[in-house]
């Protein structure tokens, strides 16, 4: 029996295009927006980052290093932070899930930075719908890793089989379900709400 609803953020609850930082950033360094893109946001530094395992402070000093960057640290970090916007389908999510909250214990499972997180507070009122908030940075891994999912696990003192849980990425689905967990990928709400019901889920 499902008793737990695990949900991802990034293209499920808030949309986000790293470009838009790309972009911008290419104004202050000798790069192109695709060479920025290509060397920078799947980064050893930046993976780091969303694991908590450095601070902003490092991680800018990271970025600078790596792209020669002429901007100082509060320069850089509201271009970091402006690649979020809200669609119809991010809506429709959050709809959803402030429906089921009051049946089904409803939690956030994400890879994500403190600024990232930080800023999506203040900006973005999504976090309410959700009885507990898990993220990469605060628990020191990131999906696909098995440890999230079992620090997850653990924390909601939950077993595999009664978590539900959907990411638009098939490679972190694909890991939760090898530890047991019902697995599937979003793509729209409409085909959300047939999985949950396929799951034995009431909406």
């Amino acid at each position: 029996m499902i008793r737990t609803i695990l949900v991802d953020l990034g293209n499920v609850l808030i949309d986000f295009d790293h470009t838009i930082a790309a972009k911008r950033i290419s104004q202050f360094c000798g790069k192109t927006p695709q060479e920025i893109f290509d060397l920078f946001f799947a980064s050893d530094v930046t993976m780091r980052f969303e694991a908590g395992t450095i601070s902003p402070q490092e991680f800018y000093l990271g970025v600078k290093e790596m792209l020669d960057l002429r901007l100082s640290f509060d320069s850089f970090v509201p271009i970091w932070n402006d690649i979020f916007f809200l669609t119809a389908k991010n809506r429709a999510a959050y709809s959803l899930m402030n429906t089921l909250k009051d049946n089904y214990r409803v939690a956030l499972i994400s890879n994500i930075n403190v600024l990232h997180y930080e800023y999506l507070q203040k900006r973005y009122p999504v976090f309410n719908v959700f009885h507990e908030v898990f993220t990469s940075c605060a628990l020191g891994c990131v999906k696909p890793d098995h440890a999230i999912y079992r620090k997850t696990l653990e924390a909601l003192g939950s077993e595999p089989q009664d978590v539900f849980y959907t990411d638009d990425r098939e490679d972190l689905v694909e890991s939760a379900r090898q530890l047991g967990i019902h697995g599937f990928v979003f793509k729209d709400v409409e085909t959300l709400k047939a999985d949950l019901l396929g799951a034995g889920v009431t909406i």
